[in-house]
């Protein structure tokens, strides 16, 4: 069975498991003691972090391993404002940062600070000068993804570094999802990355503050990892992690153009075998692996698991495919099309055998979850005419129910006039305007209601 979801996680390298077992037999004991055992284990830890640093393209010294990837981006957030917290309470994120960097930023203002999220285009990507433009006088951090995790847009992040190294400002960035392909480049300060993104085990997170960056650890101080991670360390882990970032890195060039011509393969014959399916994320700033669609009419959900039964385990970007019933946050700054959202994420050798076999299956999956949508699971909507035009009902009905609402009775609105469509889930407020740019319709605006909100939408042809 394909597995497609690698930015999930990706499979244990080969090297990483023998890397594990080797360690359990060798890296069991506490570092910092100075018996046969200790010293045993202490020189594996060693190796291991010099091994990351030469990956990262830093010193030894300055890396730290903490329990996951998510710990290192709190930590390294919490860290830096705490060192610069005399300097001011302003952090600077982007729009499409991973959840741990926009709970760090939540949490920091929830603390009397203050935080500005850096809008995108619709690609997905930032630009230096927005980051240039929410600097003040009172920042005490930056805050800036290497690669979207959902849609694999690579941001610009040497030229954010420059326009924060000038004006004294540091930058953190989640490496996350591109550490395995190549280092980081640019003067950033903090980095944070997570081993099981690229095919290490789960539980090991990376953190790395250069020298001179302002850092106080927050918590109560421990002796262990510079004071950054208290706590006896997974050593096997650690080591595990290391030794799989070398190997993967060691492949990256040749594998790197191999799963490219893939996605490339997907980005082009999606829209073309899936009618009302819109490919997302930078066509040309991406990572390699990573290919992220929308399809009109469809549940996500409905489609990851239609997709699941034909062999293929893929993932979505919409988090309305899950139990908060809300999109992505990602999709929704990126102003594109959440519903029927799918997120194919290849993994180091995949075939190209089974890229030909999912676009083969494609089709008939989103048919039939437009087919089932189309019939008795989804009512007649519901009309009124209303002195400004029709309008449809669509409250308490979930995507992407009122979009297929809007289609329905769009062709009973006569040329130059508006329909009205009236609902409260978050997800419209995305797809209906997404739904007017791929038909060709006028998106007028979005006008407030008792309960939920009113999307009106003018035909135009």
């Amino acid at each position: 069975m394909p597995y497609f979801d690698a930015a999930s996680g990706a499979p244990l390298h080969p090297v990483a498991r023998q890397a594990l077992l080797a360690a359990l037999d060798d890296g069991w004991a506490d570092p910092a003691r100075l018996h046969r055992e200790g010293r045993r284990a202490r020189l594996l830890l060693d190796a291991a972090r010099e091994a990351t640093a030469e990956a990262v393209g830093c010193r030894a010294d300055e890396v730290v391993f903490t329990p996951s990837g998510t710990a290192a981006v709190h930590s390294g957030a919490a860290g830096a404002l705490a060192g610069r917290r005399r300097v001011g309470r302003h952090l600077i994120v982007s729009a499409v940062e991973h959840s741990s960097v926009l709970h760090s930023a939540e949490a920091f203002e929830a603390a009397g600070g203050t935080a500005v999220r850096v809008p995108v285009d619709r690609a997905g990507r930032v630009t230096p000068s927005a980051y240039a433009e929410a600097l003040r006088a009172d920042t005490a951090l930056a805050c800036l993804q290497s690669a979207n995790h959902e849609v694999g847009t690579v941001q610009p992040v040497a030229e954010v570094a420059e326009v924060c190294r000038a004006a004294g400002v540091p930058l953190l960035v989640d490496a996350a999802q591109s550490l395995g392909w190549g280092p980081v480049e640019g003067a950033w300060s903090l980095l944070a990355a997570s081993a099981h993104k690229w095919g290490g085990p789960p539980g090991v997170g990376v953190l790395v503050v250069r020298k001179g960056v302002r850092f106080a650890p927050p918590g109560p101080l421990d002796e262990r990892e510079s004071g950054r991670a208290p706590g006896f360390p997974n050593l096997p882990a650690v080591v595990a992690a290391a030794a799989s970032l070398r190997a993967v890195r060691a492949e990256a060039a040749q594998e790197a153009v191999r799963l490219r011509e893939l996605t490339e393969r997907l980005r082009a014959r999606v829209p073309l075998l899936v009618p009302d399916a819109v490919v997302v994320g930078d066509p040309e700033h991406r990572l390699p692996g990573i290919v992220t669609f929308s399809c009109l009419h469809v549940d996500g959900e409905a489609l990851l698991h239609a997709l699941d039964r034909a062999g293929f385990s893929v993932s979505s970007g919409s988090s309305c495919t899950s139990s908060t019933l809300t999109p992505s946050h990602v999709l929704k700054a990126m102003g594109v099309l959440s519903e029927g959202n799918v997120r194919v994420s290849l993994p180091p050798g995949t075939s190209g055998e089974d890229v030909d076999r999912f676009l083969a299956v494609l089709p008939d999956a989103v048919a039939g979850v437009r087919a089932r949508l189309a019939g008795a699971d989804v009512p007649a909507p519901v009309t009124e005419p209303g002195p400004a035009g029709l309008v449809v009902d669509s409250l308490g009905k979930r995507c992407p129910i009122p979009v297929i609402e809007l289609a329905r009775v769009f062709p009973e609105v006569p040329v130059g006039s508006t329909v009205r469509v009236l609902a409260d889930d978050e997800a419209a407020r995305l797809d209906i305007p997404a739904w007017c740019a791929m038909r060709g319709q006028e998106y007028v605006g979005e006008e407030a209601a008792e309960r939920g909100a009113v999307y009106v939408v003018r035909r135009v042809s």
